[in-house]
Protein backbone atom coordinates (compact mmCIF):
# COMPACT_ATOMS: atom_id res chain seq x y z
CA UNK A 1 0.00 0.00 0.00
CA UNK A 2 1.34 3.43 -0.90
CA UNK A 3 1.37 6.40 1.45
CA UNK A 4 -1.33 8.02 -0.69
CA UNK A 5 -3.51 4.90 -0.41
CA UNK A 6 -3.07 4.92 3.36
CA UNK A 7 -3.94 8.63 3.54
CA UNK A 8 -7.10 7.91 1.52
CA UNK A 9 -8.04 5.17 4.02
CA UNK A 10 -7.41 7.49 6.97
CA UNK A 11 -9.53 10.25 5.50
CA UNK A 12 -12.38 7.87 4.76
CA UNK A 13 -12.31 6.26 8.20
CA UNK A 14 -11.63 9.38 10.30
CA UNK A 15 -12.76 12.44 8.38
CA UNK A 16 -15.66 11.71 6.02
CA UNK A 17 -19.22 11.78 7.34
CA UNK A 18 -22.33 11.37 5.22
CA UNK A 19 -25.56 13.25 5.91
CA UNK A 20 -26.98 16.73 5.31
CA UNK A 21 -24.50 19.52 5.98
CA UNK A 22 -24.12 23.25 5.46
CA UNK A 23 -20.50 24.07 4.59
CA UNK A 24 -18.66 27.22 5.68
CA UNK A 25 -19.32 28.54 2.16
CA UNK A 26 -23.05 28.24 2.86
CA UNK A 27 -23.42 25.46 0.30
CA UNK A 28 -25.34 22.29 1.12
CA UNK A 29 -23.63 18.91 0.89
CA UNK A 30 -24.42 15.24 1.48
CA UNK A 31 -20.93 14.67 2.90
CA UNK A 32 -18.59 16.53 5.22
CA UNK A 33 -14.82 16.20 5.30
CA UNK A 34 -13.47 17.12 8.74
CA UNK A 35 -9.88 16.74 7.58
CA UNK A 36 -8.56 17.81 10.99
CA UNK A 37 -9.43 14.35 12.32
CA UNK A 38 -6.78 13.08 9.90
CA UNK A 39 -4.38 16.04 9.66
CA UNK A 40 -4.04 16.21 13.45
CA UNK A 41 -3.45 12.47 13.90
CA UNK A 42 0.09 11.17 14.29
CA UNK A 43 -0.13 9.00 11.19
CA UNK A 44 -1.87 11.69 9.17
CA UNK A 45 0.80 14.25 10.05
CA UNK A 46 3.56 11.87 8.94
CA UNK A 47 1.83 10.96 5.68
CA UNK A 48 0.82 14.53 4.78
CA UNK A 49 4.27 15.85 5.58
CA UNK A 50 6.05 13.31 3.41
CA UNK A 51 3.56 13.48 0.55
CA UNK A 52 3.43 17.27 0.75
CA UNK A 53 7.19 17.64 0.44
CA UNK A 54 7.17 15.22 -2.51
CA UNK A 55 4.54 17.32 -4.28
CA UNK A 56 6.37 20.61 -3.62
CA UNK A 57 9.52 19.14 -5.14
CA UNK A 58 7.63 17.64 -8.10
CA UNK A 59 6.11 21.07 -8.80
CA UNK A 60 9.50 22.73 -8.61
CA UNK A 61 8.30 24.90 -5.74
CA UNK A 62 11.05 25.93 -3.33
CA UNK A 63 9.23 28.05 -0.74
CA UNK A 64 10.91 29.53 2.29
CA UNK A 65 7.73 28.82 4.27
CA UNK A 66 4.29 27.24 4.03
CA UNK A 67 1.08 28.17 5.80
CA UNK A 68 -2.47 29.38 5.54
CA UNK A 69 -5.53 30.40 7.50
CA UNK A 70 -5.81 28.96 10.96
CA UNK A 71 -7.08 26.31 11.88
CA UNK A 72 -7.36 23.95 8.93
CA UNK A 73 -4.04 24.88 7.37
CA UNK A 74 -1.99 24.72 10.57
CA UNK A 75 -1.33 20.96 10.88
CA UNK A 76 -0.72 20.69 7.13
CA UNK A 77 1.92 23.44 7.28
CA UNK A 78 3.57 21.99 10.39
CA UNK A 79 3.66 18.49 8.88
CA UNK A 80 5.34 19.72 5.69
CA UNK A 81 7.84 21.85 7.61
CA UNK A 82 8.82 18.94 9.87
CA UNK A 83 9.09 16.47 6.98
CA UNK A 84 11.22 18.87 4.94
CA UNK A 85 14.10 18.42 7.40
CA UNK A 86 14.51 14.80 6.32
CA UNK A 87 13.97 15.09 2.57
CA UNK A 88 17.20 15.98 0.81
CA UNK A 89 17.46 17.54 -1.75
CA UNK A 90 14.14 19.17 -0.89
CA UNK A 91 14.68 22.56 0.73
CA UNK A 92 13.93 22.92 4.42
CA UNK A 93 10.81 25.05 4.82
CA UNK A 94 9.36 26.75 7.86
CA UNK A 95 5.71 27.23 8.75
CA UNK A 96 3.45 30.16 9.54
CA UNK A 97 -0.20 30.68 10.33
CA UNK A 98 -2.57 33.45 9.36
CA UNK A 99 -5.06 34.64 11.94
CA UNK A 100 -8.63 35.42 10.92
CA UNK A 101 -7.94 38.96 12.21
CA UNK A 102 -4.80 40.76 13.35
CA UNK A 103 -4.19 40.70 17.08
CA UNK A 104 -5.28 43.78 18.97
CA UNK A 105 -2.41 43.43 21.47
CA UNK A 106 1.31 42.71 21.41
CA UNK A 107 2.75 43.08 17.92
CA UNK A 108 -0.67 43.27 16.29
CA UNK A 109 0.34 40.73 13.66
CA UNK A 110 -2.00 38.73 11.51
CA UNK A 111 0.69 36.39 10.18
CA UNK A 112 2.47 34.48 12.96
CA UNK A 113 5.41 32.13 12.99
CA UNK A 114 8.25 31.90 10.50
CA UNK A 115 7.25 34.47 7.93
CA UNK A 116 9.08 37.53 6.70
CA UNK A 117 7.83 40.07 4.21
CA UNK A 118 8.88 39.29 0.66
CA UNK A 119 9.38 35.54 1.14
CA UNK A 120 8.43 32.89 -1.39
CA UNK A 121 5.62 30.84 0.12
CA UNK A 122 3.12 28.11 -0.65
CA UNK A 123 -0.37 28.55 0.77
CA UNK A 124 -1.67 25.32 2.29
CA UNK A 125 -5.19 24.10 3.02
CA UNK A 126 -6.77 20.99 4.43
CA UNK A 127 -9.78 21.10 2.08
CA UNK A 128 -10.51 23.34 -0.89
CA UNK A 129 -14.19 23.96 -1.61
CA UNK A 130 -14.75 27.46 -3.05
CA UNK A 131 -11.16 28.63 -2.71
CA UNK A 132 -12.21 31.42 -0.35
CA UNK A 133 -9.83 30.56 2.50
CA UNK A 134 -6.88 30.27 0.14
CA UNK A 135 -7.83 33.59 -1.48
CA UNK A 136 -7.98 35.26 1.94
CA UNK A 137 -4.58 33.83 2.84
CA UNK A 138 -3.13 34.96 -0.50
CA UNK A 139 -4.47 38.49 0.06
CA UNK A 140 -2.94 38.70 3.55
CA UNK A 141 0.41 37.40 2.31
CA UNK A 142 0.42 39.59 -0.79
CA UNK A 143 -0.19 42.64 1.40
CA UNK A 144 3.10 41.72 3.10
CA UNK A 145 4.93 41.38 -0.22
CA UNK A 146 5.06 37.57 -0.28
CA UNK A 147 5.70 35.76 -3.54
CA UNK A 148 2.97 33.11 -3.82
CA UNK A 149 4.33 30.03 -5.58
CA UNK A 150 1.04 28.13 -5.44
CA UNK A 151 -1.60 26.49 -3.30
CA UNK A 152 -1.32 23.00 -1.83
CA UNK A 153 -4.29 21.13 -0.31
CA UNK A 154 -4.89 17.70 1.11
CA UNK A 155 -8.35 17.37 -0.52
CA UNK A 156 -10.13 19.19 -3.34
CA UNK A 157 -13.92 18.84 -2.94
CA UNK A 158 -14.15 19.59 -6.69
CA UNK A 159 -16.71 22.35 -6.19
CA UNK A 160 -14.97 25.06 -8.19
CA UNK A 161 -12.35 26.30 -5.74
CA UNK A 162 -9.41 25.00 -7.73
CA UNK A 163 -10.68 26.71 -10.88
CA UNK A 164 -11.22 30.00 -9.03
CA UNK A 165 -7.64 29.94 -7.76
CA UNK A 166 -6.20 28.94 -11.13
CA UNK A 167 -8.15 31.70 -12.92
CA UNK A 168 -6.56 34.12 -10.46
CA UNK A 169 -3.15 32.86 -11.60
CA UNK A 170 -2.34 30.47 -8.75
CA UNK A 171 -1.17 26.93 -9.47
CA UNK A 172 -2.95 24.34 -7.31
CA UNK A 173 -1.65 20.96 -6.17
CA UNK A 174 -3.79 18.50 -4.19
CA UNK A 175 -3.19 15.05 -2.79
CA UNK A 176 -6.75 13.76 -3.22
CA UNK A 177 -10.11 14.77 -4.63
CA UNK A 178 -13.69 14.05 -3.59
CA UNK A 179 -13.97 11.74 -6.60
CA UNK A 180 -10.75 9.99 -5.60
CA UNK A 181 -12.30 9.41 -2.17
CA UNK A 182 -15.37 7.87 -3.81
CA UNK A 183 -17.60 10.78 -2.82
Amino acid sequence: MTDLDRLRELLLSRSVTRGDFTLSSGRKSTFYIDARRTTMSAEGLALIGSLGVERLVARGWAPRAVGGLTLGADPVAYAIAAASRNRSPAPVVDAFTIRKQAKTHGTGRRIEGCFEAGQSVVVVEDVITTGGSAQEAIAALSAEGAKILGVFAVVDREEGGREVLERAGHAVETLLTAKGLGL
